[in-house]
Formats: structure tokens, C-alpha cells, sequence
């Protein structure tokens, strides 16, 4: 096979087909996709919940993950957070002519075994090759579609005043981890990203916890910017401790050096629950036996609904007693952290 990838492989010719049988077709097969239809057909049941991302990374491999598996992932926990349960997904890549064929076989290998250990099958894609310059290596784009079981309703508007707000575990390492292997800022770390699929622990949680109100996973904009949407969409204050936030000592140590805050990094990892008081200690304590939940915590709590006439406020109570208003990020604080 040729070592780099050439605008011909995106032909549809003989060349696209050779890297498709020597690469791509290995590494995902399975019943749905080895069929090669120009769409899948799946059995689904009830009712289902539906996504797209796309992925456009830099570095492309950075402690912890790279593109292929952040893909999955990413995919896989949109479903999740919704009460779905994974099922298919589809991989399309854009590639920039010149990609080492090498690279490319490992992302897709990535790929399959994050959609394995998921328990999600690729059911379709789709590959693209563009001219030097027109991309930057490679981008992928997915679909995923999940089903969810009767009587589950999670949603961005469900909170309520006295829910407490959970997490599974620390914050920021993606964002920091991504930032210390640019090549900018020459730092080095044992920051690792969280990079996860969450489907086995929020199907745990669910299974034990059925009353939970709200998932979302902190991925761009952080912890911050996902609670103030959540506030704005149940129209309701929260208040969050900051001396009860999960952080290890690296990463704030890194975001004290570049001058970030970790409540703004993304993660990659994380769901955040928001559950009724009463079910709070169970949901904290269903996590931590998961290994992706060892360092839950209770973060905060819905203190109350807001008015016609106020601002839904996300409210840091801080380590010196002060309260500082938590707002949605402004601009870019690190681009292409996904």
C-alpha cells in the first residue's frame, strides 16, 4: 500500500476500494456493515434518541486518546446522557492528501476498539480525500442512534429547587492534557485525558437511580458553561462549592501556570447528574463502585426557581466565602479541543 494517502484514494475507484479492504473493512466488520448497502438497516424499538458531532482535534494523538477514540466517545456519551442506550453509529472521514497511511490505520483502529468496548456497532461511513492544505490531516464526522427504555426522562429542563448537583470525577484533564501536547506551549505533564465512553456507568446509574432529572456531559465550554445552559433551560439558580470541585493537583497546577480555570476546560469523561436530594447519596455511591465514577462528589444544588423577571444564575460559593457569578465561556479558550 502506498505510505501516504493520495487524492485517488477518495476516487471511488480501485485505489479507495484497496484501502477500504486493507483497512477500514477489517477493522469494523460486522454483520450490519459487511453487507456495503448505501445505508444500513437496523432494528430499533420504541423510542430513540438521535446525534452528530464532528471532530477536528489538534494534535490528532495526545495523552490519553486521539481522534479515533474521542469519536466514539464523544458519539457514544451524547446518547447516554439522554437515558439512550448505544446501539449504531456511522464514522466518516475527511482526509488531507499526504496522510501517512500508518496514522490513518492506527485512528481507525481507535475507532473499533472504542466502538467495541462501547458495545456499539460501526454501521456505516463515508471517506473523503481533499487537496494539501484544504484540511488538516484528518476530520471525522459520526451518527449515532440509541434506543431508551420505557419511563426514562432525562432533559436539560428537568431540574428542580433541592436537586444536588453529582459528578463522576475530576475535571479539566482533556482540556489540559490537550494543551500540554501542542507543540505553542511546550509543556510537559502527566495530565492524561478522561477521554471515555460513559453508556455502562449511566446505564448502572439509571438501573439503580431511575428518578434522575438531568445529564449532560462538560465537554466544550467545561463545567461552567454546561451548568449555566442548564440553569437557563430549567430556569432555576445553582449554587456550586468551590472547595467540593474534583481537581488533582496537576491540573490545577497547570491552570494556575497558563493563568485558565478548570471550571472552563473541557472534559471528555464527565456527566454531570442532578438528582433529588434524597437519591443524591445512592447516585454518588452507584458511581464510585464504577471505575469511571471512583472520584464522584456532590458539587452543589438547585437552590431555587428563578422569576419572569430573573436571570437563571449559576453561583460559586468560594474557598474564602465569597459567591462569584458563573457565566458561559467568552470566545475561544482553547479551539479545536474536539
Amino acid at each position: 500500500m502506498d505510505e501516504r494517502i493520495l487524492l485517488a484514494h477518495g476516487s471511488g475507484g480501485t485505489l479507495t476500494h484497496r484501502l477500504l479492504r486493507e483497512i477500514v473493512f477489517p477493522a469494523f466488520s460486522n454483520h450490519v456493515l459487511d453487507k456495503c448497502e448505501d445505508a444500513a438497516v437496523v432494528p430499533l424499538r420504541g423510542k430513540c434518541a438521535f446525534t452528530t458531532d464532528s471532530f477536528v482535534i489538534q494534535p490528532l494523538f495526545f495523552p490519553g486518546g486521539d481522534i479515533g477514540k474521542l469519536a466514539v466517545c464523544g458519539t457514544v456519551n451524547d446518547l447516554a446522557v439522554m437515558g439512550a442506550r448505544p446501539a449504531y453509529m456511522t464514522a466518516a472521514c475527511i482526509i488531507e492528501e499526504g496522510l501517512r497511511t500508518a496514522v490513518f490505520r492506527k485512528i481507525v483502529g481507535s475507532i473499533a476498539k472504542a466502538a467495541k468496548d462501547a458495545g456499539v456497532l460501526i454501521a456505516g461511513g463515508d471517506m473523503k480525500v481533499v487537496e494539501k492544505g484544504a484540511c488538516d490531516k484528518i476530520f471525522i464526522n459520526t451518527t449515532g442512534i440509541g434506543t431508551i427504555t420505557e419511563g426514562i426522562r432525562v432533559s436539560a429542563d428537568n431540574a428542580r429547587p433541592g436537586d444536588h448537583v453529582i459528578i463522576n470525577g475530576t475535571i479539566g484533564d482533556h482540556g489540559a492534557a490537550v494543551m500540554s501536547a501542542r507543540k505553542d506551549y511546550k509543556l510537559r505533564s502527566s495530565i492524561r485525558s478522561d477521554c471515555a465512553s460513559l453508556n455502562g456507568l449511566i446505564e448502572r446509574l439509571l438501573n439503580t437511580v431511575p428518578r434522575i432529572r438531568v445529564m449532560r456531559d462538560p465537554t466544550r465550554g467545561g463545567v461552567a458553561t454546561t451548568l449555566k445552559e442548564i440553569a437557563v433551560q430549567s430556569n432555576v439558580e445553582i449554587t456550586i462549592e468551590e472547595d467540593a470541585l474534583p481537581v488533582t493537583g496537576p491540573v490545577r497546577g497547570f491552570c494556575e501556570i497558563l493563568g485558565v480555570d478548570p471550571l472552563y476546560m473541557a472534559n471528555e469523561g464527565k456527566v454531570l447528574v442532578f438528582a433529588p436530594e434524597e437519591d443524591a447519596r445512592r447516585v454518588v455511591s452507584t458511581m464510585r463502585k464504577h471505575a469511571l465514577g471512583r472520584n464522584a462528589a456532590v458539587i452543589g444544588r438547585v437552590t431555587r426557581r428563578c422569576s419572569s423577571s430573573d436571570t437563571p444564575q449559576v453561583l460559586l460559593h468560594t474557598s474564602i466565602g465569597s459567591m462569584r457569578i458563573i457565566d458561559m465561556l467568552s470566545g475561544e479558550q482553547l479551539p479545536r479541543i474536539c
